[in-house]
């Protein structure tokens, strides 16, 4: 074992020399902090295996990386003066020729010798001064410490002592180097992964199977993880590659409380009382290479709301301490602001309850006092400081005990963070949450009690069965679209604070007036060169004929004795005619003035300039000109498909390299399905993640490599009322897959099991029936449920793995989806916390919430059953979206939907001219928002609204033809015996008296007059 010690000799100088240096500083300023000692000791003793490092332990590994045991240090500001064993001596040697001057004295068997070796200790410690520092609540034994305070009785009344700890926690051990940050980091995350990662998954499991495990048998459990590299190499908080589980340790607990009886103290243990479904607190803490963290948790099952309440006041108090906790604050500053949040909140009597002491110093001491977290500490925090922070509650009184067991509780959160200058600490444990979400636990949800409703009045004129069907309306289709009018009036003043807030952003933005001329970015003359000296033209141009150059992508034509080169880019058709015995040949040029509107873009850059427009050829050689008129025709949609394809890929960006991991498995997703599909074909495959992205291979060997620095947006989509469980990449940048751009990215895997054997068993022997069909459709949400379940982790794997980057893992919000077309289909459109979706179908869709400006409503109007919507992007440039056919059913929800995500909106009965109105703002963005911005959209449904007033006016009709009106409905309406009398009697005093034989009898005399009855009568003959 000796043979593989190796002390650190730089790293040992570095720290040795910033030791001196402060304690040289101090003794120039006030000698506040050693408090003007001249020299101090540090004592080694024997080596025992105690559970917490003590002040001489932690000088030993922040110096050497070892201790050393039966060794004495003594420093003084000039040298450090070391007395060890012989085997020892051999691996301090090396340490020698520093900045520091190092002096070793070598004990050995001969008693005479090693007196001496103290002797001259002794006068070292007199020559340095009157005052010498020693760790005076250090508890050392064995022989060589025996020796040593015999010698130093001698002295002992001729020199003062002071307690030199407080120093050395300030001046070497409280302020960490990358070094230790890293190791204190790893330590962090194998804690927070046994908590996270294995606790809670195995105290779910004994509740909800309502085993009887002992508090004891638990955290033995736990204790065995660290004889496991796998469970550590699996981790979701990835540990650095070259970890080494052998050098993980206890420094507390691990620890399990539960069933009334709890202690916050770090001495606390585990004991033999089974595990209660309750309030149950766990907490832990490892060492790696020597430097240690702390965890605790506490999860509650089936909590009331008073337990509710107070965690949510202890966690709000224990966030805002990491908050406060930064470079320059002082130390009881923390625990006074826990007390402000406690005071200040709903339930102050809390503040009895809160610990005494909410943490300390943690390192290579697990707890150092000289950071204790409490009322009197004045010290102040440093960048590089690394505390654990425990806020608590004691001995609380539950008001709805759930039983005997439930009276009393206690709740503690602990967190290892290290102190940052100028911004939030970092928290090394976050790895383990503690929001409400996750340390509540739900087992009794389907046994509780349906509260009583309460009693409505009832009307006394309508029956017991009318009153509840009464509603505002006759038709079932109008009960949907109904408008809260309390809900509408405050979306409506909420709108007006958008409205003039995007006003006054706009002109902030647009402070002067910007923009392209014609609402179009201004164009550039391009200019193309063919070739850059004489000797790279075809040797064919010396016959004077004409040449079409493909490499060079040039018409060489002949003029006036010369070739002249023409680039294909320049050329806007050829065409060949042919008269008579010759064959023409007209190649038209591109240039200024040519095109209309968007065709024109050919930019004059010099208004002298001449340009040719076409040039003709006349030749007898009809199949030459054929061939070269086919020639440039070709490359000129060669030129025109390279340059559309260079448009199209001008987006796409190339993606630095996969770094994958070596040194284990990468977390993988097999029989994975992905669309866009490579090559066009369904094959499956599995998702690994790696260092810094992910890679898909199908059984193939293809892969898609996706880098997290290029994700926007990560999805879970759930297969609940889908047929498919998705996770969707929406990138920030295009990628080539196969060959076409993709900015969306999604694996799946169909969640209906297509090998499930639904048409006959060997059950179907025995059941029949419903029985069968219950079964089957209890097992089909059980695979749904699994595959949700894996697919949730993946994401969050992945999630896990991009920590840096600042993006997480939203999910649809089904409740608030909507049928809307984005383009050509029919589909479902779900809000997230960050965008508007659609993952389905594709195309998909994926609207950034934050990107956009303002929506529009189209088409609200009475009578119709839908409408459109549309939304404006920041970036003016970029098209409007149209989401089209959305139901008018929808209306109030998408309008409550925009309105909670505070994106102002507004509505109209037409469609309006988008491509217009966005090249109006972007010609001169400032002009459009001193003309009133955005408030052009409601004005004009406020003009529908007026005119509609104004047509309903134009048919209001006056009291006396209203009354007139009712009389002659009245009249109408009387549907009696004698109606048709009535009738009669009022066409008798219109025909003066006349009967229907008289009538008849003139008709047939004009009849005669006119000549109609002979051609009758002739007709009739002839038939």
């Amino acid at each position: 074992m000796a043979d593989e010690v190796k002390i650190d000799g730089q790293t040992f100088h570095n720290r040795l020399s910033s030791l001196i240096s402060a304690w040289k500083a101090d003794r120039r300023s006030n000698d506040a902090l050693f408090a003007g000692v001249g020299s101090f000791i540090v004592l080694m003793g024997k080596n025992e295996d105690a559970g917490t490092y003590q002040k001489s332990n932690a000088m030993h590994y922040w110096l050497l990386g070892y201790e050393f045991p039966a060794t004495l240090m003594i420093f003084t500001p000039d040298a450090l003066w070391i007395v060890t064993t012989v085997k020892k001596a051999k691996h301090l040697e090396g340490l020698k020729g520093g900045k520091t001057p190092l002096e070793i004295l070598v004990r050995g068997k001969d008693p005479e010798q090693n007196a001496k070796h103290f002797e001259r200790c002794l006068d070292l410690i007199k020559t340095s001064g009157k005052k010498v520092g020693v760790l005076a609540k250090d508890t050392s034994s064995g022989p060589f410490i025996e020796e040593w305070k015999k010698a130093y009785g001698d002295i002992s009344k001729d020199v003062e002592e002071v307690d030199i700890a407080p120093a050395l926690s300030i001046a070497a051990l409280s302020v960490k180097d990358e070094t230790e940050l890293r190791n204190m980091r790893d330590s962090a995350r194998a804690s927070t992964g046994i908590m996270s990662e294995f606790f809670v998954e195995e105290m779910s499991e004994i509740l909800d199977e309502e085993k009887k495990v002992t508090h004891k048998q638990l955290t033995d459990k736990m204790d065995r993880k660290l004889d496991e590299p796998k469970f550590f190499q699996n981790l979701k908080s990835k540990l650095t590659s070259d970890f080494d589980t052998q050098q993980l340790d206890w420094i507390y607990g691990p620890v399990v409380q539960s069933g009334g009886s709890y202690d916050l103290k770090l001495t606390a243990q585990s004991d033999e009382n089974n595990l209660h479904p309750g309030t149950i607190i766990a907490g832990l803490g490892l060492r790696y290479k020597s430097y240690a963290s702390m965890v605790a948790r506490t999860y509650l099952v089936d909590p009331n709301d008073a337990q509710e309440s107070n965690y949510k006041l202890l966690l709000s108090v224990h966030e805002a301490m990491i908050k406060e906790a930064r470079e320059g604050v002082a130390i009881k500053d923390l625990y006074n602001k826990a007390m402000s949040v406690i005071k200040s909140s709903k339930r102050p009597e809390m503040e009895k309850h809160f610990v005494k002491s909410a943490g300390g110093g943690i390192g290579l001491e697990t707890r150092d006092s000289v950071l204790a977290i409490n009322a009197k500490n004045a010290r102040v925090l440093k960048d590089g400081m690394t505390l654990y922070l425990s806020s608590g509650f004691t001995d609380i009184e539950n008001p709805k005990p759930q039983d005997k067991k439930s009276k009393t509780y206690s709740l503690v959160i602990t967190d290892t963070i290290r102190i940052r200058r100028d911004q939030d600490p970092a928290v090394f444990t976050n790895g383990a949450a503690s929001d409400t979400g996750s340390v509540c636990f739900f087992f009794k949800d389907e046994e509780e009690e349906p509260q009583p409703k309460k009693q409505t009045k009832k009307d006394p004129k309508v029956g017991a069965v009318a009153a509840s069907n009464i509603t505002k309306t006759k038709l079932r289709a109008e009960r949907t679209t109904q408008v809260d009018e309390g809900a509408e009036a405050r979306r409506r003043e909420h709108q007006k604070e958008l409205a003039q807030k995007k006003q006054q952003e706009g002109l902030a933005t647009y402070s002067e007036a910007v923009g392209d001329e014609n609402g179009v970015t201004q164009k550039k003359f391009k200019k193309f060169e063919s070739y850059k000296r004489d000797n790279q033209f075809p040797s064919k141009v010396k016959d004077l004929a004409i040449v079409v150059d493909e490499k060079a992508s040039t018409i060489v034509l002949p003029i006036m004795g010369r070739p002249v080169p023409f680039h294909i880019q320049t050329v806007k058709n050829a065409s060949k005619t042919d008269e008579g015995d010759f064959a023409y040949l007209r190649i038209n040029f591109l240039s200024p003035g040519q095109g209309v509107g968007r065709k024109d873009d050919q930019p004059f850059e010099d208004p002298t300039a001449h340009f040719v427009r076409s040039l003709t050829f006349r030749s007898r050689d009809v199949e030459r000109i054929d061939l070269i008129a086919e020639q440039i025709t070709n490359l000129k949609k060669n030129a025109v498909r390279r340059e559309q394809e260079k448009k199209e890929l001008e987006d796409v960006v190339e993606q630095d390299k996969l770094v994958e991991v070596r040194n284990r498995k990468p977390s993988r997703l097999d029989t994975i399905f992905v669309r866009p599909a490579m090559d066009g074909k369904r094959i499956s495959g599995e998702v690994e993640i790696h260092q810094n992205g992910l890679r898909y291979v199908d059984h193939r060997g293809s892969k898609i490599d996706i880098l997290f620095s290029n994700v926007k947006h990560l999805f879970f989509q759930p297969c609940t009322h889908e047929l498919i469980v998705i996770i969707h990449v929406h990138l920030k940048n295009p990628i080539m897959i196969g060959k076409k751009k993709a900015k969306d990215v999604q694996f799946y895997r169909e969640a209906t099991d297509m090998q499930f054997d639904e048409t006959g068993n060997r059950k179907r022997k025995h059941r029949y029936g419903d029985e069968e069909e219950f079964e089957q459709e209890q097992e089909e949400r059980r695979r749904r449920a699994q595959l949700d379940k894996q697919f949730k982790r993946f994401a969050e794997e992945i999630q896990t793995a991009a920590r840096d980057e600042g993006w997480g893992v939203d999910i649809p919000f089904r409740e608030l989806g909507f049928n809307g077309v984005p383009n050509r289909s029919n589909v479902f459109m779900q809000p997230t916390a960050d965008c508007l979706v659609q993952l389905t179908e594709p195309p998909f869709t994926v609207l950034t919430l934050d990107e956009i400006e303002v929506a529009h409503l189209e088409r609200v109007q009475f009578g119709l059953k839908n409408f459109d919507m549309v939304f404006v992007f920041k970036d003016f440039h970029r098209p409007p979206v149209h989401i089209n056919t959305i139901p008018v059913e929808s209306l109030e929800p998408v309008k409550e939907w925009l309105d909670s995500i505070n994106i102002a909106y507004s509505e109209g009965p037409l469609n309006l001219n988008w491509s217009t109105i966005m090249k109006t703002i972007i010609t001169d963005p400032h002009q459009f928002f001193i003309d009133g911005g955005w408030s052009f959209l409601a004005a004009e449904s406020d003009d529908e609204g007026d005119s509609e007033e104004e047509v309903e006016s134009a048919f209001e009709m006056s009291d006396s033809e209203l009354a007139v009106s009712d009389e002659s409905s009245e009249d109408e309406s009387d549907f009696d015996d004698d109606a048709s009398a009535d009738e009669g009697s009022a066409s008798d005093e219109v025909s003066a008296g006349e009967d229907w034989d008289e009538l008849e009898k003139k008709a047939k005399k004009k009849d005669r007059e006119g000549g109609l009855d002979e051609e009758d009568s002739g007709k009739k003959r002839k038939r």
